[in-house]
């Protein structure tokens, strides 16, 4: 009998971030847990980092997540927007090596390839083919199945991108950083 490999998925946010838990057993994929770490749009960014970065090492202490995919962000038409959203994606790389798992990164149009079958697909398109392929009973909140997504691609191996994960260390497009 194969082990299985528990997965966490991460789609950076600083209002919410999308979170999704897989396991990996032999082939197939099977759902384990998913959700949102949602921060108070009051609160500061400070604030809104910690709720991000201690909601994840919850998530991480309740599903041991074995590996960690997270989504690569690319720059937003607002400038502001990218820097805000870079550091809410620096704050869930953090969470995630400093519990010691390996992380690779995965664009959206990878996810996309990997999950739906082209790069272009539409958020529906993908939490319809997230909801297929985990068998589950209705659709997740789209931060959940975009996570959920990235969980899945790096699963079925990236499709050859970045596929190689090292405990500690950060892995774009199968090479070390």
């Amino acid at each position: 009998m194969q082990s299985a490999c528990r997965i966490l998925g991460i789609d950076p946010g600083l209002r919410s971030t999308g979170f999704g838990v897989i396991e990996k057993r032999g082939s197939a994929v099977v759902y384990i847990a998913s959700g949102c770490i949602r921060s108070e749009s009051a609160a500061s960014l400070p604030q809104r980092i910690e709720t991000l970065f201690d909601g994840l090492k919850e998530v991480i202490a309740t599903w041991q997540p074995q590996q960690a995919a997270v989504e690569i962000v690319f720059v937003n038409v607002n400038p502001q927007s990218t820097l805000l959203l870079g550091q809410a994606r620096g704050a869930a790389i953090s969470a995630l090596v400093s519990a010691r798992l390996p992380v690779a990164e995965y664009t959206a149009l990878q996810v996309k390839q990997a999950v739906v079958g082209h790069g272009k697909a539409a958020k529906e398109q993908v939490q319809q083919m997230v909801m297929r392929l985990l068998r589950l009973p209705g659709a997740p909140s789209p931060d959940a199945a975009d996570a959920l997504a990235c969980a899945i691609a790096h699963a079925h191996g990236g499709q050859g991108m970045g596929s190689l994960v090292t405990a500690g260390r950060r892995v774009k497009g199968g090479r070390l950083m």
